[in-house]
């Protein structure tokens, strides 16, 4: 490997690669879990709440692997998060159809899914039987919510995680070179999953749901994480939907996905639909932040700041 780059966020060049290898060689009898904390503890990896990034050095493993550098242990056990999507509770409506005004529904309950937690359950339910794109693993930072009326109805869920690592219409929007995107991209959160249950037909609610969303998000990043959010993202399947409810919420339109997955850094990967790409700003000043050197973690007094206009 020759040069460094940018993995889950972190360079890696030769001198990590040795590392790695040297640890491997040394500590045969190592799992790959074993191997990952040791790394995080010998680079110092933590995120702003001072936790191990576990999860990201695990990826950042396996994309070493796929490269060639490096050749991991073989897996002990099953993948986790394998296990956990084979079984999924089943959510049936509890309440038949919902179709009054959004103001008979008000004020609606927002909370946040704890990990480990019947929510977290019901949470992964609604999403496996009612999104159109399913389940999947979250890695990295994430947040999830769960949304009831005031009756304690339940209306449907968000799901927030790990930005896309490069999207050019987004990247053009936001002004910042490839630094300052690894350095800053954890100031972004994408909307992976948005969800109204089909039995739920109240117009306006997505909008409303979207903008209680962005008042607290930034406060439920920072005690979650120690740091908080500059703004949101997405991306809108344009052959399903028309994105009105992110437009009515006042997300900036700021172009399309060429049909590359989030992740597709090195653009090998099979195409998918051409997306609408939205962006939310959560602070006034968020470009100046997201393209900082080095990273100005946003604190609870930037969260819910009105957005920059639109240049």
């Amino acid at each position: 490997m020759n040069g460094s780059r940018v993995i889950q966020g972190r360079g890696v060049g030769p001198v990590e690669i040795d590392q790695i290898r040297g640890l491997l060689a040394e500590h045969g009898d190592w799992h790959r879990t074993r191997l990952s904390r040791e790394l995080c503890g010998l680079w110092g990896w933590r995120n702003a709440a001072g936790r191990s990034k576990d999860m990201a050095c695990r990826s950042l493993l396996l994309k070493l692997e796929a490269q060639g550098c490096i050749r991991l242990p073989a897996r002990q056990a099953a993948s986790v998060n394998g296990c956990r999507h084979r079984s999924v509770p089943v959510v049936e409506p509890a309440h038949g159809l919902i179709d009054e005004p959004l103001r008979d529904l008000l004020p609606v309950d927002i909370r946040v899914a704890e990990s480990v937690s019947e929510d977290a359950e019901l949470l992964r339910g609604l999403v496996a039987q009612y999104h159109y794109l399913g389940l999947r693993s979250a890695a990295g930072e994430n947040v999830r919510y769960l949304v009831r009326d005031r009756r304690g109805r339940l209306l449907g869920c968000l799901w927030f995680a790990a930005a896309a690592w490069r999207c050019k219409d987004r990247d053009r929007f936001i002004g910042w070179d490839d630094g300052a995107r690894a350095r800053n991209l954890s100031l972004l959160a994408n909307n992976t999953r948005f969800l109204i249950l089909p039995w739920v037909r109240v117009p306006h609610l997505a909008s409303h749901v979207l903008g209680q969303i962005a008042r607290r998000i930034g406060r439920d990043w920072q005690q979650k994480y120690g740091h908080g959010l500059c703004a949101l993202e997405t991306f809108v399947d344009r052959e399903r939907f028309a994105g009105t409810c992110y437009q009515a919420a006042n997300w900036l339109k700021v172009g399309r996905t060429t049909g590359r997955t989030r992740n597709d850094v090195i653009n090998r990967g099979p195409l998918s639909s051409i997306k609408d790409v939205y962006v939310y700003p959560l602070a006034r000043r968020f470009r100046q932040t997201l393209c900082a050197l080095p990273a100005r973690l946003p604190g609870r007094g930037q969260v819910g700041a009105q957005p920059e206009p639109k240049s």
